[in-house]
């Protein structure tokens, strides 16, 4: 499988300058310079690759304890995706006022509030200094996790929700991008390949963490201490950030940046308007919000039209630039329909383990743990090899998952019962080790030719492909899902498998993705590496 790759090219060793100023430069002074018309693809002269190594000859000695204190809070980030899902019924029973809307809201809420902040939040710490955001979006988490846990009722419940996707989208880009600040080569790889496994083992152990927190101190109560678990986690990690966590590069000491407030809300915008109809498929009955959409498309190409016009004279949010690199629009577009097609497993998952088959929230968690153990360790392997391998590593791992997935539609049409988490204890190993496999080893080559001092709003991309996709996953699989226990008057066995096909329809079309790239990058000589 081993196939020749052209030399890396390091994304940061790019001359050392502002991204604006080194944009005005080329378009003002030399307009028709080699440079500019450059493939994306192809990798950059020597000279500007020891230009640009010069500034980091010396790998910071405290990288790798930098990197878990950022694991530890992007992964309490992404753990609260996926604990409140077995905690709903705690909610509902414990709280007064948590009523269907509410209940909805608190799911949504945080998944909206997170999109809305995820390229702003990495923007903000391209420009002020990444350790402070990170810092910034931990002690908002927490204090928010605290007000979670302390809510009277359910209206105070959601608005600590939002607060607290707001932190996480403030908190979470600022991990990716300080891998890229202090990794480079194959450590770099190692390193995403170590979040990876986080993102995996995060989202597929959150109802574990929550069910054993329910079980431990009752239905009633046990949904508070889902939230008060991160509290701890929160303030440990703030005091070891202050210590571990590197300061903003020489390089970039002194360098004036552009905020671009329009483009900014024009992104918020259409982010917002694309997730909303789809987090709330399900309580907004109406077509009206389908509407939605299409007010997100107008507020995508005013905000590309504006970024274009701001970017003449100014640093914009994003450079679009970016998107001309094969190796960062295919690996975000691969990003946002394989978490399509990943995430809702979890969810429907547990509605029918708990709803179906009356497992309590501690047996539905447990469910899960062979998808975490196979995504954490695929993962830890996929980032130390995919120098190797490239999108080839990418592609073994998606037809894993199609495997995994559809062995575990084949488990629930014939083995539904009280015995199916033992039914399905490989499927899900076979479709954690894939997960594993292409998550870290997408996340690296996206971001493989990015440069350092746009980490932050790159990243932020990414993770915005991935909430995009997630949303409109579940609200795709929920739909089908529900409508199959309607007709079906509550049968599972039927609902749960017809929901899960179309997950195996977006992890398909990760596949696809992920050939062309293969194909296209032999075809070129310009296939992704690290």
């Amino acid at each position: 499988m081993a196939a020749e790759h052209r030399k890396p090219v390091e994304p940061d060793a790019a001359p050392t300058v502002a991204h604006h100023t080194a944009h005005h430069a080329a378009t003002a002074e030399h307009p028709s310079a080699p440079q500019a018309e450059q493939h994306p693809d192809q990798p950059a002269h020597p000279d500007q690759q020891h230009s640009g190594r010069q500034q980091d000859e010396a790998p910071d000695p405290n990288r790798w304890k930098a990197l878990v204190i950022c694991l530890l809070g992007g992964g309490i980030v992404l753990l609260d995706v996926s604990i409140v899902n077995v905690a709903l019924q705690s909610i509902s029973s414990g709280l007064s006022g948590a009523t269907p809307e509410a209940v909805q809201w608190i799911l949504s809420g945080y998944a909206l509030a997170f999109g809305l902040l995820l390229v702003p939040g990495g923007r903000l710490g391209d420009a002020v200094g990444r350790r402070r955001m990170f810092v910034v979006g931990v002690a908002l988490f927490t204090l928010a996790s605290a007000l979670c846990g302390f809510a009277p009722n359910g209206f105070v419940l959601v608005v600590a929700r939002l607060v607290q996707g707001l932190a996480g989208g403030l908190l979470t880009p600022q991990v990716t991008a300080l891998i890229q600040q202090l990794f480079r080569g194959k450590e770099r790889g190692t390193a995403f390949g170590l979040f990876g496994a986080t993102v995996g083992i995060a989202t597929a152990i959150g109802p574990l963490v929550g069910g054993l927190l329910i079980t431990a101190f009752g239905t009633e109560n046990g949904w508070r201490f889902v939230f008060f678990v991160n509290l701890p986690v929160g303030l440990v990690t703030i005091l070891l950030a202050f210590r571990y966590l590197p300061t903003t590069p020489k390089a970039e000491r002194g360098q004036k940046h552009d905020f671009d407030p329009v483009g900014i809300v024009l992104l918020g915008a259409a982010v917002v308007a694309l997730l909303l109809p789809f987090v709330q498929s399900e309580q907004w009955k109406s077509n009206a919000k389908w509407w939605l959409v299409v007010a997100a498309v107008v507020f995508a190409v005013l905000f590309v039209l504006w970024e274009r016009r701001y970017g003449r004279s100014h640093e914009p949010v994003i450079d679009l630039g970016l998107f001309r690199r094969r190796s960062f629009s295919l690996g975000v577009g691969l990003a946002t329909v394989y978490f399509a097609g990943f995430t809702p497993l979890f969810f429907v998952l547990t509605l029918a383990l708990q709803s179906g088959l009356q497992y309590s929230a501690l047996l539905a968690g447990v469910a899960s743990v062979p998808f975490a153990i196979g995504s954490g360790i695929a993962s830890t392997i996929g980032g130390r090899i995919v120098h190797r391998f490239g999108r080839q590593l990418i592609v073994v791992g998606t037809v894993l998952v199609l495997i995994g997935l559809g062995a575990v539609i084949w488990v629930v049409a014939d083995h539904y019962g009280p015995d199916l988490g033992w039914w399905l204890v490989l499927p899900l190993l076979v479709a954690g080790i894939g997960s594993g496999l292409t998550i870290s080893p997408n996340q690296t080559l996206t971001l493989s030719e990015v440069p350092v001092q746009q980490g932050g709003s790159a990243g932020g991309l990414i993770q915005v492909g991935a909430r995009v996709g997630s949303a409109i996953g579940i609200a795709a699989v929920g739909s089908v899902f529900y409508s199959s226990l309607a007709s079906t008057k509550g049968d599972y066995s039927q609902g749960l498998p017809l929901g899960l096909g179309v997950s195996l329809v977006f992890v398909a079309a990760a596949l696809v993705a992920g050939i062309v790239d293969v194909v296209v990058g032999k075809a070129r000589g310009t296939e992704a590496s690290v």
